[in-house]
């Protein structure tokens, strides 16, 4: 069939507007703010992000999971679209990986993982997960596991090799233990609240409000797994009956239907109050070491940002080989340039989204993205920062294999060095920057959480930012 000149002419046209009008690399939420138009006062800027036409000499993060973008490999002019599969939900989850900064290089390996890639495993009333080496190998130094009790529920007499910290994320929770010298413990603990019992101290946990308690456990080796724990039941479904008659001068028959494996979790009654449940033999004692701390109780340092909290062996004493920061960090606020030189930083993210670049020496560095769930690292004395790309408060866990949280600023370690040798280093061909620069820094004062003037989540250039 044949087909008049003018209708050719004519379809090819309406072919040519459309293809210009909507690029089939790219996708059209790439031209919308929150699911709008550019407003007028954008559209002389550059193009958005990931858009073969944009341009960012500065390398600006990008919330490209808060504002719904399709990050693509196109970075100044570099790079090109993507042909083939393509998992956008990912990719929207670690924008910086699909498009890293220009400053990153070299073979820098993963420091992020998110708990939900993590096996689960499902009990009786409850769940738990762990990130550890294995599945995370640059997390040798500590284990992290997620775990989840109902009402009720019981994660049963047992004890490891390793020392455990904990946070509580959410829920109240009943802790039991003996120490060292035979003394008991028991506590009840809610959101913010931590525990730590040292190597061997045997304990037990359960689910107390009424839906229960979730929490974060870290082990002080990163090769801990879950399923090496010393567990009660286990042990004795492993010992000759007639050893546990002797061992408790009861006859072999009393002990005929006790747990056949280890339960693990499982359901239990719900328990009374502390004083209700505490043992009245003759000789129970009372621990005198405290193993429970009240994080989110303390008073917080208030920097420019936001605010942390530090908890370690000077204010919790029986915590040898953990210390911890807790941050609050609002939009826009940056976790300062620093470094910690005596412990690998595991980072717990609870709370919003950010960006972290570690630097590794050598010319080598490399940028991550994080989100709720999600685990990083940072290998002790290398630089980095935590950035709030998002629209809301970022809450993170900053977690250590030591007796004591240390760290050094940038900032600080800057403003305390001759002033000679800082424009001789950084401004030898830039007089006027210099001296901007030295009066910035003179005071050396450390802000842990800064937040830049003119940024944070009212501010105009935050939203030009983010485009």
């Amino acid at each position: 069939m044949r087909f008049p000149s003018s209708t050719v002419l004519l379809g090819v046209a309406a072919l040519s507007e459309l293809s210009a009008a909507v690029p089939i690399q790219d996708s059209p939420r790439q031209r919308l703010l929150d699911g709008k138009p550019l407003p007028a006062k954008y559209r002389k800027n550059p193009p958005p992000p990931y858009t073969p036409g944009h341009r960012d000499p500065y390398d600006t993060a990008v919330d490209a999971y808060g504002k719904d973008l399709d990050p693509l490999p196109y970075r100044n002019g570099l790079g090109a679209s993507v042909l083939g599969p393509w998992n956008r939900d990912r990719a929207r989850q670690s924008p910086d990986l699909v498009r890293p900064p220009s400053t990153d290089h070299g073979n820098v390996p993963n420091l992020r993982w998110s708990f939900v890639d993590s096996h689960i495993r499902i009990e009786e009333g409850g769940w738990t997960r762990q990130t550890t080496v294995r599945e995370l190998g640059t997390s040798v130094e500590l284990a992290g596991v997620n775990m989840r009790l109902d009402e009720g529920a019981i994660r049963e007499l047992h004890w490891h090799k390793e020392a455990e910290w904990a946070y509580v994320l959410d829920g109240r929770v009943r802790v039991t233990a003996l120490d060292y010298e035979g003394g008991n413990f028991i506590d009840d603990l809610e959101k913010g609240d931590l525990w730590y019992f040292p190597s061997g101290v045997p304990h037990s946990l359960q689910g107390l409000s009424p839906n229960g308690t979730e929490f974060l456990l870290i082990f002080d080796d990163g090769a801990f797994s879950e399923e090496s724990t010393f567990i009660l039941t286990d042990w004795l479904a492993h010992t000759p009956k007639s050893v546990i008659a002797q061992n408790f001068h009861l006859p072999p028959e009393m002990f005929d239907h006790i747990p056949k494996s280890e339960k693990y979790i499982f359901q239990g009654s719900l328990p009374g109050s502390v004083d209700d449940e505490t043992p009245k033999g003759k000789h129970v004692k009372k621990s005198k070491h405290q193993f429970t701390h009240k994080m989110l109780a303390q008073e917080a340092k208030n920097t420019t940002g936001g605010k942390v909290r530090i908890t370690d062996s000077r204010n919790f004493p029986i915590s040898k080989t953990i210390a911890a920061a807790h941050l609050d960090m609002e939009p826009g606020a940056l976790r300062e340039m620093h470094w910690h030189p005596n412990a690998d930083e595991w980072s717990f993210f609870i709370r919003g989204r950010a960006r972290v670049t570690v630097f590794a020496a050598e010319g080598t560095a490399r940028t991550f993205d994080y989100m709720p769930g999600d685990v990083g690292i940072v290998p002790k004395n290398m630089g980095h920062f935590i950035e709030n790309i998002g629209d809301e408060p970022l809450e993170v866990l900053e977690i250590f294999r030591a007796d004591e949280f240390r760290d050094f600023s940038l900032f600080q370690w800057l403003g305390e060095t001759p002033r000679r040798m800082v424009i001789d280093t950084l401004f030898s061909g830039d007089k006027e920057a210099g001296e901007k620069f030295l009066e910035r820094i003179k005071d050396a004062e450390k802000d842990e959480i800064t937040m830049p003037p003119g940024r944070g989540k009212n501010a105009d250039t935050e939203e030009i930012r983010d485009l």
